[in-house]
């Protein structure tokens, strides 16, 4: 996936901002008028990401601010929204510890001290080994039929979500402490883009290299603990049947774009900042090889600390691993509350956490102030209003996803937005600049950008354009449908209207595009009516001004 669409993407992106020197609505209409569709449409998927990202940026500052209190709760099993299916490994080790005599398998199940032994008889089975129950013909694992719900999952829907009975047609009440945290992120993210690229530029230094050290402790900790080896393990070791999930590779896909930021107009824009003689070539390579090495570095850190996990609860690691929030706000969370001082360990995992999204924040707030400057320069002198324009403008599209349903409009904006919406934009990058301006000519810019490459890169980059990159993604997108699950949050079930909204937003973010081509081909006529002969700029980047920055100044040339 790196190799076939993201790395070719993020080259291809930036190639394209630092060339023409603008934010990708003006980008891609010079590439292609027949294409300026697509600029407006990677404007609508970084301000509906920004939104709805930032919602998970306000869940990790709530974490970080109750674990600076000292009050860790979500290993507590007595709050007042807790069930009788209530599982907290800490209430585990102590009917562990306080074991007497002959009643080595004690486990906590229902808010007690219970024996494996009585939990199978309860669940229908007969006792076995104290590790195991007997269905009559075999023996199977002695939760398999037992319903265990931990604290940190309920504490993360009931006291974080606020979720309790909500529903998508009964929206629930206002969570005034997450609407409170919404506030104070987009307020700090608006002090540090205030000024733009300079501003966020140097927050970045912060940004991007605390969370290197805080994985690295993280990891020291975490390969310590009994159990870390079975975590990495499992990590490290292939599930190919998960390969055959068409939503794993729309998971894929959606990953490899998220980290890498491609397909949604922020590279574009924070590209048309670079000098024109830039190695950008050298910045993609770069890049792209540290965000894979760090994903896999940050697995270790991860699985290492559920591998602890799961020999504490007593299941297997493919048990703890949770899927998406989950993974952040209820598996790790129990686990830090396992190792030693875990007030100090939660404030470091959960202000990483904060500092990582909110560094992913900078640079949409970034390609959303670009665009609305780009097309009215006058605001540029009055940069700030129009990043505290955009700031409270995505603070207050946000504030439904603060009420108890709240999650399940984050769900259905993730759900889809984040995959195959971005992989159809993605993909007509790729033909817009191999196939409508010409692989050719890209080439002929990136020499005159002082990047040349020998026979072995020059294919690679060439297919990967023109070929490799639009079919893989055509492949995946199949795969997607074919297999299409909708979406789902835990156990429950969006309704239909539900499913026909996420649809709506979708497609919401590439209906620009065929107004732009609508709008061109119009033009075309006109133009063709008006001098008597087809001024043919539809589908070839020709008579175009660009602007290019060379030793400071700005030069107007015409690209034929």
């Amino acid at each position: 996936m790196l190799v076939l669409i993201g790395l070719p993407l993020f080259f291809l992106e930036l190639y394209v901002g630092q060339f023409t020197g603008v934010g990708p609505l003006q980008a891609f209409s010079a590439i292609s008028p027949f294409f300026s569709g697509l600029g407006y449409c990677t404007l609508v998927v970084i301000s509906i990401i920004s939104i709805y990202y930032m919602i998970i940026v306000t869940w990790t500052l709530f974490y970080t601010i109750v674990s600076i209190t000292g009050n860790l709760a979500w290993g507590s099993c007595e709050n007042e929204f807790n069930s009788q299916f209530c599982y907290s490994g800490e209430y585990d080790q102590r009917c562990r510890e306080n074991n007497t005599g002959a009643a080595t398998d004690l486990t906590f199940y229902l808010r007690q001290c219970m024996s494996i032994g009585d939990i199978c008889e309860l669940t229908g089975f007969q006792r076995f080994d104290g590790k195991s129950c007997w269905n009559g013909t075999e023996t199977i694992p002695w939760y398999t039929n037992v319903t265990r719900v931990l604290a940190s999952q309920e504490y993360y829907n009931e006291r974080v979500l606020g979720r309790g009975d909500a529903t998508w047609e009964s929206w629930g009440t206002i969570q005034w402490h997450l609407v409170g945290c919404l506030f104070l992120c987009w307020v700090v993210a608006f002090f540090c883009v205030i000024k733009g690229v300079q501003s966020a530029g140097k927050v970045v230094y912060f940004t991007a290299l605390f969370p290197y050290v805080m994985l690295t402790t993280l990891l020291i900790r975490g390969v310590t603990l009994e159990g870390a080896y079975d975590g990495v393990m499992f990590y490290i070791t292939p599930n190919w049947e998960t390969l055959l999930d068409g939503r794993v590779w729309g998971d894929a896909a959606s990953q490899i774009f998220y980290s890498f930021g491609v397909a949604c107009g922020s590279l574009v824009t924070l590209a048309s900042y670079n000098n024109f003689h830039n190695n950008c070539h050298f910045d993609a390579v770069f890049v792209s090889i540290t965000n894979f090495l760090t994903s896999i570095y940050a697995g270790f850190a991860i699985f290492s600390v559920l591998g602890f996990q799961a020999q504490l609860m007593g299941v297997s690691v493919d048990d703890v691993a949770e899927q998406g929030p989950g993974l952040a706000f209820v598996a790790y969370p129990e686990a830090l509350l396992q190792m030693p001082i875990p007030q100090f360990w939660s404030i470091m995992f959960f202000f990483m956490l904060f500092i990582l999204g909110l560094g992913s924040q900078f640079a949409g707030i970034e390609a959303i102030n670009t665009a609305i400057v780009d097309q009215w320069p006058h605001l540029r002198k009055n940069y700030w209003r129009v990043t505290a324009f955009t700031c409270f403008t995505c603070f207050i599209l946000g504030i439904p996803m603060c009420f108890s349903g709240g999650v399940y409009l984050f769900t259905l904006l993730d759900w889809n937005t984040a995959s195959w919406a971005v992989l159809l934009i993605g993909m007509a990058e790729c033909v817009a600049v191999a196939w409508s301006y010409g692989i050719s000519k890209v080439m002929k810019d990136l020499a005159s950008m002082n990047m040349k490459f020998n026979k072995v890169l020059r294919f690679y980059w060439m297919g990967a354009w023109t070929v490799v990159g639009p079919a893989a993604s055509v492949g995946i997108l199949i795969f997607i449908f074919v297999d299409w699950k909708p979406p789902a949050y835990e156990d429950y079930v969006f309704p239909l209207f539900a499913d026909l909204l996420g649809w709506a937003v979708g497609l919401s973010t590439l209906v620009l595009f065929p107004v732009g081509v609508g709008w061109a081909l119009y033009h075309g006529y006109v133009s063709k009516n008006k001098n008597k002969k087809y001024n043919a700029l539809l589908i070839t980047y020709a008579n175009i001004v660009a602007l290019t920055k060379s030793q400071g100044t700005y030069e107007y040339f015409f690209i034929t």
